[in-house]
Formats: structure tokens, sequence, C-alpha cells
């Protein structure tokens, strides 16, 4: 049975029936807020007879007893953590029956209970049968005691008018419950994804990134001694592309690292050469949405690292072309293939394009060859294809 809702942050389903929340959260309850201290004021009309009627001492102390004892079930229905909540409600109906026959304002214990009672139970229905058994309650109980039409009143219909009118506010309440539980997991949904993304893209960067800068410090220092002038050559370009690695790094972070697909082809084939991979590129200029360019381009970057780092070929085609309006990139190597499992840049490749509602393909039989498809609308490629090596500027 759930509780007055106090939002996610501070109910705890395994804690003790009498473990208090802290003053802060209850003051911060954005369902109630400082409501409860307000609402309270209402017990004045509990002492309106005594007062009246000038009672003696004992029905004083009676009465004083009977209202600190509604206080600590009120109050327990905000401050405890895990309060039972149907348990306090029957208390303060327990005391109206106790309390009625020598005080008229005892009324106000069975318009509390009816108060309290919808925001205590899961839904208006069952909201209404307990009005309806606290309303017949104060109604028996005012009958037997042969009480004035008023009273009656008081005791019996008023606590169900008030709780019905409670109930539609307890409904929001719980729709509110419910609307911040869903927000606070799609907010750490979005967390989660975001650090997923910079994983992906920071595996993405810096694995292609430091394979280069691998490959040319060791050309340069087999270069060292006999051709000096390209050895230097070598060096500067690895100074070059660590700075670059640096404002990829950066752009990773934001969510905005790629440099364009044209970029990434050239990257590609420059780091294949440098590897020893003979690349033959045919790539048709095709006019890609930024997204779809984004992800191709970190297609392209982890599958030449892979190419350069695993695959020990010897030569790496690339074919890029428009396809029944998708965007079809393929690339092939004749290294030694044969690697079933996937490991986390493949992964992240798979999910950028199976996001975007394409489709990628591994055949790792003889060499490896990767096939990525992904939907474009349907324009017309803006030039043909070269088929010597070079890539169509």
């Amino acid at each position: 049975m759930p509780l007055i809702p106090v939002g996610p942050e501070t109910t705890c389903e395994t804690a003790g029936p009498l473990k208090l929340k802290s003053w802060n959260t209850i003051f911060r309850d954005k369902d109630h807020g400082w409501s409860p201290l307000l609402w309270v004021l209402h017990l004045g009309f509990f002492f309106i007879q005594p007062i009246m009627d000038h009672v003696s001492l004992k029905m004083w102390l009676l009465d004083g007893l009977a209202a600190v004892l509604f206080l600590f079930l009120y109050f327990g229905l905000f401050v405890l953590v895990n309060p039972r909540a149907l348990a306090h409600i029957v208390g303060m109906v327990l005391l109206g029956l106790l309390l009625q026959p020598i005080n008229g304002g005892a009324c106000t214990f069975f318009i509390f209970a009816a108060a309290m009672l919808p925001f205590c139970v899961e839904s208006q229905a069952t909201a209404f049968a307990g009005l309806l058994v606290i309303g017949a309650t104060g109604a028996i109980e005012g009958l037997l005691l042969h009480v004035g039409g008023w009273q009656l009143f008081y005791s019996a219909l008023f606590p169900v008018i008030i709780g019905a009118g409670n109930t539609f506010f307890a409904e929001r309440n719980r729709m509110n419950h419910k609307l911040r539980k869903a927000n606070d997991e799609i907010e750490h949904l979005a967390k989660v994804a975001e650090r997923e993304r910079i994983a992906r893209d920071l595996h993405d960067v810096l694995g292609h990134t430091l394979s280069v800068i691998t490959l040319k410090s060791e050309l340069a220092g087999k270069l060292m001694d006999r051709d000096p002038q390209r050895a230097g050559t070598e060096i500067r370009e690895v100074e070059q592309i660590s700075r670059q690695a640096l404002s990829d790094v950066r752009d990773a972070i934001r969510g905005y690292r790629s440099r364009g697909l044209e970029a990434e082809l050239a990257q590609a084939k420059s780091t294949l050469e440098t590897a020893g991979v003979a690349a033959k590129f045919e790539a048709a200029r095709v006019p890609l949405p930024a997204l779809q360019e984004s992800v191709l381009s970190m297609a392209v970057r982890e599958a030449v690292t892979n190419v350069v780092r695993h695959a020990h070929a010897h030569t790496c085609s690339l074919r890029l072309e428009q396809r029944n309006g998708s965007c079809h990139l393929e690339i092939e190597d004749d290294g030694r293939g044969g690697f079933q499992n996937e490991g986390n840049g493949l992964r992240g490749m798979r999910e950028r394009v199976e996001m975007l509602g394409g489709t990628l393909t591994r055949d790792s039989q003889a060499g490896t060859r990767l096939a990525i498809t992904v939907p474009l609308k349907a324009v017309a490629p803006k030039s043909g294809v070269s088929k010597s090596g070079e890539r169509d500027h």
C-alpha cells in the first residue's frame, strides 16, 4: 500500500516504522510542502465545545490527551519514512468514536481521517470505498447518540465531501510522482547514453590517432640514419597529428567531432600508405546529412585503424556510392581475417549505424569485408566515381 507521495528521493520501503525523515526533506516535499502545518490548525474546532461549556479539568486533560494522540497520528504520516498509513487513519477514526459522546467537536477527527485517506491508497476507487466507511461510521454513531442535524452532518456527510475533493488532488500527486520518477529515469538514461557515446568516440578517435602516431614514429626511427630529412618530416607530421588529436578529443566530448567524410577519407588513405598498405579508393560524392556523414566518417576511421593494427593486409579497397536512396560504404582488405568476436570499436560502429536505421555486415572468411548501408534522401550524386585509386575531388 503506497504512502503519502513524497517523491522517489525520500521514500524507503525497507526503513523501520519509526525512522524519521530529515527536516530538510520534510519541508521541501514537492507534493505538500508546508501545507500540513496549516491543515493542523483545523484541530482548533475540537476545542470549541470545551471552551463554550467550561468543562472540568478532568475533561480538559482527556481532550488534551486525545489531541496529543491525534498529532502523533497526523504528523506521523509526514515525518516518518515508512508510516503505516492506514493504521494512522483508523486511529483517527477511533479517536472520533471515543470522544464524540463527550465532545461534539470530535467530528474533526472524522474529517481529518477522510481528508488524509485519498493520499494513502493506490486508487480513487479505494479512496471512495474508504470514505464511505468513514461516513457510515460517523453516521451510525451520530444516530446512536441522537445528535443534532448539524453535528450529524459534520460527522457523516462533511468528511465524505472533503475526502471526495481530496481524491482529485491525491490523483494529481500520484501522477506528478510518476512523472518525476520518469523524468529522473530519462535523465539517468541520458547520462548513461552520453557516457557511452563519449567512450565510443574517444575509443575511435584515440585508437586511430595513436596507431598513426606509432606508425610514423617507427618509420621516422628507421629513416633517422639513412634519410634524416624525411625522418624530420615524419616527426613534424607526428606533432601535427598529436595536435589534431587534442582537438578531436575536445570535439568528441562536445559531440562535434567529425571533420567531414572527405577529410576522413584523405586521412585514411595517408594512414594506410604510411603502414605500407596499398589503398584503392572509389568514392563518389554523395550528398550526406550531417549525422550520416559523421557516422560514416567514424566508421572509416575505425575500419582503417583495424586494418593497420590487426589485419596484416597488403591492400585495402574502399567503395562509397549511392544505391536506391541509401549510401553504401564497403571496406575490404586481404589480411588474415578470421576474427569473429566484435571489439568495442566495431560494436560502437554498429550501434551508430543501426541508430540511423542502417545495417552493418562483416565477412571475415578471407580477409575482412565490411559493408555499411545508411538511408538517405533520394538525391543524385554530384559526380561520378574515380577508379584510378584517387578520390574524385
